[in-house]
């Protein structure tokens, strides 16, 4: 089986990284601090890793149902910065006992990988 879902654009907003910051606590200056970020050598913000998983989640999931989500596994392959533009696409693989196994790809305006390798097991109801 090799099924395309939808893919989808995300404009990451310019505030995304302190809303994630309010609601996962992660409060690491490199996401909310623009001039420390750019004294340790970043760009500037950036975004934290697991709030563009969560984007990824998103997609696969679908109609915004989270008790479908079993498994995820990703490999974070390049920053990502407010303003961003994302583009997620995918495939299911497989579907077996009513899961659904969903390969996912993650890249910016720039065409550069963001996520590669993920895989998303969802409930296939």
């Amino acid at each position: 089986m090799n099924q395309e879902i939808k893919p989808v654009e995300i404009i990451v907003d310019k505030y995304c990284p302190f809303y994630y910051a309010g609601a996962s606590g992660d409060f690491n200056l490199i996401h909310i601090d623009n001039e420390f970020a750019k004294s340790v050598g970043l760009p500037g913000l950036i975004l934290q890793g697991l709030c563009t998983m969560a984007f990824v989640c998103r997609v696969a999931i679908g109609d915004n149902n989270p008790e479908k989500l079993k498994k995820i596994k990703v490999r974070f392959r390049n920053i990502v910065r407010p303003l961003d533009t994302l583009s997620i696409k995918g495939n299911i693989v497989n579907i077996e006992n009513n899961l659904a196994t969903i390969d996912l790809i993650v890249k910016n305006q720039r065409n550069e990988d963001v996520i590669t390798n993920a895989q998303v097991v969802v409930l296939n109801a």
